[in-house]
């Protein structure tokens, strides 16, 4: 990579500057932060005396000017949107009253993490920036742009960019890094403590805080206290769960057997009313595998029913000064925070965590190879071991079995148990108190022929209705990125394969309207591979588009299937659009609203290639002009996206 030498600093511009070196990161699922700690890392290596490595927000954005260097790590979610610890962030540093002399003297990097099979690659981190450029501010080295799709994921992208910042860095002032020699040739013979402690605690200092779960609202404080304690989790939760739902519905709705499992969940609250919105998501956190997590338990030695609290090591950074122990005073059972907080039978473990291994490894063997999967030169090989075959931190355990961990470092290392969001497909109109989910369960194969499950789906999956023990499902309401739209509002929505999720609650929802009001009228294009096999929720679109329902051409409207896989050549939703040119140009001039929703790889982009077509046709305007268009009505929300991987 190519690096452009930091433009010599005056001493009037470093007057009042804080000489530290500063890493900001916005994360999304923790890639970010991971970085982060990496640059912070390398950089204590290498000697730098001043660092402080921070979330977005937790940093006032107007004290900016006041640094001297600032490293930024950021990743990009959904359609180009900041991650959501960004926004405020971000929202300041588009304050027009900002000028272009408002950065000047600081100097900057910028590092983005994406993924190409995205419209929008990199958005976030291209408009940070040109923003910061616009600003006065100047860079240090060109910005780097990590990619989920490269053969190495992120860091093929990431080791190089970080070595030609600290030469480009120590090329301008070698004082910053003075242990330079240390980030070329790493020697791994030190490493820092980690940064939180354990505190054990006897059963009788607590058992006035954790008694039996007698009623649902413990439960609910039991997992917000378990996730609150966690370092990976702090500062990026929720609080407790708004709702603990009941499967009362699991109905598989793909037929054949091509491997495709899609199925609808009917969800329910025990003692409460569910209120949410059609556009709403439902964020659900997952159970983990009882074995999975007794043997994690087991295989680092640890006792389930002791009771802990974590709290961080005094004289720690700033970031780590911050964290806010909101359980501190009350202590929880070892086994309950693993099986809430830590990711130990799904999630790979992170670069670092290889590393920290090394120095725990009591046979000499094992301890070669976690370097050599540590190092620069064992990259490649350690992304085919963990990340292309999905390697679990318990796998990465019992593959190396005389590593012993302290829990200390456990906590700080093993990814966090994630929550999953899921697009709401039903209408509060059309069932009141319940949740309606479409979801494909996850199942993939890795490139030594070993089967993986999505744990979040497969946990769902596996929910008995029937059953009154059944485990309840912790979730959260959202708002969507996709906006409730007015009864008078035509839509076009296009949504192949499980993207027909939100569009199901659309329709049901102007279904219900319908019956006391006039609605406008409704496209929609959906997708799949045959009508045999998953043409999800058949009866239902066919019932809404005959005998003038919201989707038949009676009202205006229209329900058009591509079925990809019964011709010998492939139809999809965008040769659809195509072949109803007229129809959605029509719709299109009488102010109607598109909503896109459905897998993030090559279906956005087709589906608007589309729709660019369309308006060139009709209109009789060139493509260009065309795609600025439909870029008015996304800037004017009336062309939303909601896409996932």
């Amino acid at each position: 990579m190519r690096a452009r030498l930091l433009i010599p600093v005056t001493a009037r511009e470093m007057e009042g500057k804080k000489q530290r070196l500063l890493v900001l990161y916005a994360s999304q699922t923790g890639n970010a932060m991971d970085v982060a700690e990496r640059v912070g890392r390398e950089a204590e290596r290498g000697g730098c005396s001043s660092l402080e490595v921070q979330s977005m927000d937790h940093f006032d954005p107007s004290s900016l000017p006041s640094e001297s260097t600032v490293i930024f790590v950021v990743s990009t979610t959904g359609q180009g949107d900041p991650p959501d610890t960004m926004k405020v962030f971000w929202r300041f540093l588009l304050k027009r009253n900002l000028g272009s002399s408002w950065l000047e003297g600081l100097h900057y990097a910028v590092f983005g993490l994406g993924d190409s099979g995205y419209l929008k690659y990199n958005f976030a981190a291209k408009k940070l920036d040109k923003r910061l450029q616009d600003l006065g501010a100047k860079s240090i080295i060109e910005k780097g742009l990590g990619d989920d799709q490269h053969p190495s994921g992120y860091e093929g992208a990431l080791d190089p960019w970080l070595m030609s910042l600290w030469k480009t860095l120590n090329h301008v002032n070698p004082t910053i890094l003075p242990e330079m020699s240390e980030i070329l040739h790493p020697s791994m013979n030190k490493l820092e403590h980690p940064k939180f402690k354990i505190m054990y605690h006897a059963s009788n200092e607590v058992v006035q805080h954790d008694s039996h779960i007698s009623d649902l609202k413990d439960m609910k404080n039991v997992i917000e206290r378990a996730r609150s304690m966690s370092p990976s989790l702090h500062g990026h939760d929720h609080g407790e769960p708004h709702y603990l739902l009941k499967m009362v519905e699991n109905k598989q709705l793909s037929k054949g057997d091509d491997g495709r499992d899609v199925r609808q969940f009917v969800l329910e609250p025990l003692a409460s009313v569910v209120e949410y919105q059609v556009g709403d998501v439902l964020e659900v956190l997952p159970g983990q595998n009882p074995a999975f997590v007794d043997a994690f338990i087991k295989r680092c030695k640890l006792d389930p029913d002791s009771y802990i609290t974590i709290e961080p090591w005094s004289g720690e950074r700033d970031a780590v000064d911050s964290y806010v122990n909101g359980s501190s005073d009350h202590p929880i059972q070892l086994r309950t925070f693993v099986s809430r907080a830590m990711d130990v039978g799904s999630a790979s473990p992170r670069r670092y965590f290889f590393e920290v291994m090394s120095y725990y490894a009591s046979a000499e063997h094992e301890k070669e190879k976690l370097q050599y999967f540590a190092s620069p030169e064992g990259r490649d090989d350690l992304y085919q071991y963990n990340q292309k075959e999905h390697r679990t931190v318990l796998e990465v355990l019992e593959d190396f079995p005389s590593v012993e961990l302290p829990f200390e470092w456990l906590v700080q290392l093993v990814p966090p148990l994630k929550k999953r969001l899921f697009s709401i497909s039903s209408s509060p109109l059309a069932h009141p108190n319940q949740v309606h989910l479409t979801v494909s369960v996850v199942s993939t194969m890795t490139p030594l022929k070993r089967r993986r499950y999505g744990l979040c789906s497969s946990w769902l999956a596996g929910l008995d209705p029937n059953k009154t023990e059944e485990e309840l499902v912790p979730s959260w309401i959202h708002r969507g990125t996709l906006p409730l739209p007015p009864p008078m509002l035509p839509l076009i929505l296009i949504g192949p394969g499980t993207g027909c999720a939100p569009f199901r609650a659309y329709i049901e929802e102007r279904a219900m309207q319908n019956l006391v009001e006039s609605t406008a009228p409704i496209l929609f294009f959906f997708g799949c591979r045959n009508r045999d096999s998953d043409f999800l929720y058949q009866d239902f679109w066919l019932a809404h588009s005959s005998d003038e329902g919201v989707l038949s051409e009676e009202k205006g409207g229209g329900f058009y299937v591509a079925f990809s896989r019964e011709q010998e050549r492939k139809v999809y939703v965008q040769h659809k659009i195509r072949e109803q040119s007229a129809r959605v140009w029509e719709l299109l001039n009488a102010g109607a609203a598109i909503y896109l929703a459905g897998s993030s790889t090559k279906m956005p982009a087709d589906v608007t290639e589309a729709l660019e077509e369309v308006v060139a046709k009709e209109s009789g305007v060139s493509r260009e002009a065309a795609a600025r268009w439909l870029k008015t009505l996304e800037k004017a929300g009336r062309f939303n996206i909601e896409t996932w991987s």
